[in-house]
């Protein structure tokens, strides 16, 4: 009966584990988006959407403590029967066969077992089923590890890379053993120096790109080189320092404005005031009273979005790399910083390989080449004006988002 129980327990706790995650997510999602959220009035809308969630939990959480309750409740009967067999024996017994006072002392005896065997059973199921955390833990640990940060025996040279050339040679991606290739076999070239927009639908591989060439995720097949090298042999770290992004949500941390622009330590303060009067920051900066000690909060939340994301091209600035990523860099800012961000790189890195995810379509108007993904396959890859003269998938994306742009 017990082991009856624990398998079933056992599941039940890992369900609810599955449904609690959610719950706790969504709290701190409606949490951070409270202020839109009432803006657009939708606070019902999120509190029912949370109620159902909670239910949904507690109904999973009900059943565990049923299933216990019920492992209890039969436990009890047991040895309650037990119990009542042995008191109906003792005073059964022929006389003179068991002294009278062993009889109470007997059933205290009994009495008192059995408490302690119902105790220590509903302690043990307790015990067993939280132990499912353990076997999460368990899990974890044995998460594979990335590849090494550096590969001794390999390391490219300090002037690596040279050009900013990028091939991608029959390139598949997936993200699991078992899941479905992401990225189907994708071959052609970035050649150096030059402005390469990657568009498609939301689901196209645009971001899963960006990540195999960080390396975030290893090629299922084929290779990506970088001026002849191929980045799956070298290190992590020789891979990423001289790789630069600007992501789509800019990311800062807690500290002061001289750690968020040159974590590493390695710029002099001319350098890093060079950087912020090319990003147009550098009046901001200056009236603040500690300047470059200024703080910075978590995730800086003292600083306004557009300046986060200027954050982060004065980041790229003081790096100077040959390759540049912007993972839709202009998503979450106006149109008057998007242009001003436009301007910047255009000036700053006319010498570099810059690849474009884009957002908005005219962003990559200008480049030039542009990608077209479709469902992880390779649609087109020409210049844009080339492909505005044809019937193709990019001229149907401009054409999707000029009609958008007019209806609004």
């Amino acid at each position: 009966m017990k082991g009856y129980y624990q398998k079933s327990a056992g599941e039940l706790m890992r369900i609810n584990g599955t449904t609690k995650a959610p719950v706790m997510n969504y709290a701190s999602e409606t949490a951070l988006g409270v202020a839109t959220i009432r803006a657009f009035r939708m606070v019902d809308k999120f509190f029912s959407n949370y109620l159902k969630l909670v239910d949904t939990d507690a109904k999973v959480f009900l059943c565990s403590t049923a299933t216990l309750e019920w492992l209890v409740l039969r436990t009890e009967a047991l040895q309650n029967l037990t119990l009542f067999t042995a008191a109906i024996l003792l005073v059964l017994a022929p006389k003179g066969y068991i002294a009278p006072g062993l009889v109470g002392l007997s059933l205290s005896y009994a009495f008192a077992l059995t408490g302690t065997q119902v105790f220590l059973s509903r302690w043990y199921s307790s015990l067993s089923n939280y132990i499912v955390s353990v076997e999460r833990i368990k899990q974890y640990m044995n998460i594979p590890s990335e590849p090494p940060a550096i590969v001794a025996d390999n390391r490219p040279p300090t002037s690596w890379p040279p050009k900013g050339r990028i091939k991608l040679v029959d390139l598949k991606i997936r993200y699991r053993p078992n899941a479905p290739i992401v990225l189907q076999g994708i071959t052609c070239t970035f050649k150096e120096g030059t402005r390469v927009g990657v568009v498609g639908r939301t689901g196209s591989g645009k971001t899963t790109l960006i990540s195999a060439l960080f390396r975030l995720i290893e090629p299922y097949n084929g290779r990506i080189l970088i001026d002849d090298v191929d980045i799956c042999t070298i290190g992590l770290k020789d891979l990423r320092l001289k790789l630069s992004i600007i992501p789509q949500e800019p990311t800062l941390f807690r500290g002061s404005v001289r750690t968020n622009l040159d974590p590493l330590g390695l710029h002099s303060d001319d350098e890093i005031w060079k950087a912020l009067e090319k990003c147009q920051l550098k009046d901001t900066i200056s009236e603040l009273p500690n300047l470059l000690e200024s703080s910075v909060s978590d995730e800086g939340e003292n600083w306004s979005m557009g300046q986060r994301q200027l954050f982060c091209l004065g980041r790229v600035l003081l790096k100077r790399n040959k390759i540049l990523v912007l993972d839709e860099a202009t998503a979450s800012i106006d149109s008057a910083t998007d242009a001003i961000l436009q301007k910047i790189i255009r000036q700053e890195f006319a010498n570099c390989t810059v690849i474009t995810v884009a957002h908005r379509v005219p962003t990559v108007i200008d480049s030039d080449m542009v990608m077209v993904l479709s469902y992880g396959k390779l649609v087109e890859y020409d210049e844009p004006s080339k492909l505005m003269g044809t019937n193709s998938s990019f001229a149907k994306l401009v054409a999707e988002y000029w009609s958008s742009c007019t209806r609004d």
